[in-house]
Order: structure tokens, then C-alpha cells, then sequence
């Protein structure tokens, strides 16, 4: 798999306020070509060949997306703005053609520019790789750099599907969902900072487009939850009620590690669940119902 990381980053390409989008690029206001610009990067914090390159081979929306090739070179970098508290949501959506590979991977903080010029940016988390290795074609791993794997999903090949992450700087947790699907909440691997989003060609058979990236807090944003469901109280004491229409098919509740500390089947309408054997923290408490699944976090 790829080194320990370094990050490339650009404060002044950010600007912040609560409640708000950071980042909404459907990348249409770009020359078609290499791209080094706003929040695109490079690893080596400068233009080169390693840059991201505009194509209008495809596109989610508008006719121009960000693509990947196969030359082992271009490792263009997302710059999320080291964000160190709260929670954020980025979405975007992304294409892999038959039978191709794709990899991405989350980055920590950075200081002192570029991997060429001392970058001190850390390896966070998450090595997020598409048909890799071996892996049946349209399977999906998220693996640690020591090889563990936390999640592995599905996703169609030749179609526009979606890729979500739920960052929880507070709780040093990221959630991953493929194409509409969950995962297991994900402790952060190295600091406690959300820097950005590695885009690298990892192999000859690397193929992949990037459309519609979207940032924001999530105190702004439509989270994994929606209004299919609710839960109170929170924080809670003893029992948590999830208010629902149709009947819950699983719940499963997460420490901030990552590890299932409760799991049931309800198979109700609005089902209570028993929390107080768990100590006093931060948890993440997965609601499946006909097969989605979404995520909230519950303070107990």
C-alpha cells in the first residue's frame, strides 16, 4: 500500500463560517487540463505532473469531472482546510469504469508547505481502494495502513455513485458511505485534524472520475440522518427512543474506536434502547430501516 502521507496545503484557499458551505465544486469553471488551483493541490505542492487533470470524458453533471489515470504519477490533493473541531460532511461523486482500479485516502494537518518542502502533515486514516489487489470488480475496501480492514462495500461499475464522509473531529471518528451504504464509524489514524482528500494513481489499471464535491459543517448540511427517524433524549441517561414511521431493522451503537458496544434487532416501529449499561461518552448509534442505514451521534 502507499507511505505515510505528507499533505500539501494553502490556508488562503479557504474561507470558513459556521453553518456554511466549504467547499461546493461541480469543477465546470475550470480549463480542461492539469489543475492546480482554489482547492486543488498536488503532492508535490506545486503544478507538475502529479496534478489532477480536468476531462470531459464524463461527468456526474455539467460536462467536465476530475480524472485519475492508470500512470502511477498524478497524486492531486482535495484541501479540506485542517479543520480541528466540530463535524463535517463531503460528499462527491465518483466513477470507475469497468473493471478499473480507483484509490483515495484521508489526510491529517500539514505545516510548512508541500511533501517536497518538509510537509509535516500525517497519515490520518482510511486507504479507500475500488477493485485492488485481487478484490472482485466492484468491491470496495476501507483498510488501515497496516492492513486492517474496517468496511468493505459495493459499487456499480460504469455509474455515477456517491461517496459521503461524516467527520467527527471531536470524537476523531469518520463514517464512510458507499453509494448510499454506511459503514462502521472509523477511530482516526493519526492527528486530531481533518486536512484533506488524496486522490492517487496507485496502479496501471487506475481509472477513476471525481464530480460535485461538496463541504460544509455539518451543523449546515443534510446529515446522515434525516427525518425518516429521530432520537431522543440526547444526551441520555438510561433509554434512548428513536421515533420512527416503519419498523427498525437493526441498531447498533459505536464507540468513539469504532467497536459495536450494542446491537439489536427491533423489528418495531419506534423502538427504545437500553443504554445504560454503557458508560458516560460519545457514541454513534446506526439506525437500519429497509436497508439504509444512517448514523447519529448520542452523548450519554
Amino acid at each position: 500500500m502507499k507511505k505515510i502521507y505528507l499533505l500539501a496545503f494553502a490556508l488562503a484557499a479557504f474561507t470558513f463560517s459556521a453553518n456554511a458551505q466549504i467547499i461546493n465544486d461541480d469543477i465546470e469553471s475550470y480549463d480542461l487540463g492539469p489543475l492546480f488551483e482554489a482547492h486543488w493541490s498536488s503532492w508535490a505542492g506545486v503544478p507538475g505532473p502529479d496534478n489532477a487533470v480536468v476531462s470531459d470524458e464524463f461527468a456526474n453533471s455539467g460536462s467536465q469531472s476530475i480524472f485519475i489515470s492508470g500512470d502511477g504519477v498524478q497524486d492531486a490533493l482535495l484541501l479540506l482546510g485542517n479543520q480541528s473541531s466540530g463535524e463535517y460532511l463531503l460528499t462527491f461523486k465518483m466513477y470507475i469504469p469497468s473493471d478499473k482500479t480507483g484509490y483515495f485516502n484521508f489526510q491529517g494537518a500539514t505545516e510548512n508547505g508541500g511533501a517536497g518542502n518538509g510537509g509535516l502533515g500525517v497519515f490520518n486514516s482510511g486507504n479507500i481502494t475500488f477493485n485492488l489487489e485481487g478484490l472482485a470488480p466492484g468491491v470496495v475496501e476501507d483498510i488501515d495502513a497496516d492492513g486492517t480492514v474496517y468496511n468493505t462495500y459495493a459499487y456499480p461499475q460504469n455509474f455515477w455513485f456517491e461517496v459521503k464522509f461524516l467527520f467527527d473531529v471531536d470524537a476523531l471518528t469518520y463514517t464512510l458511505s458507499i453509494d448510499g451504504v454506511a459503514g462502521v464509524p472509523v477511530a482516526f489514524g493519526g492527528d486530531a485534524t481533518v486536512g484533506g482528500i488524496d486522490f492517487f494513481s496507485i496502479d496501471a489499471n487506475n481509472e477513476y472520475y471525481v464530480d460535485d464535491v461538496l463541504f460544509t459543517d455539518a451543523a449546515g448540511a443534510e446529515d446522515f440522518a434525516t427525518d425518516s427517524f429521530s432520537v431522543y433524549p440526547n444526551p441520555v441517561k438510561d433509554i434512548l427512543n428513536i421515533s420512527t414511521k416503519t419498523a427498525v431493522d437493526n441498531v447498533t451503537v459505536y464507540d468513539v474506536l469504532g467497536k459495536s458496544v450494542l446491537a439489536i434487532q427491533p423489528d418495531v416501529v419506534s423502538p427504545k434502547i437500553d443504554m445504560s449499561g454503557l458508560a458516560s461518552g460519545a457514541y454513534l448509534v446506526k439506525v437500519t430501516i429497509g436497508g439504509t442505514s444512517k448514523t447519529v451521534k448520542v452523548i450519554k
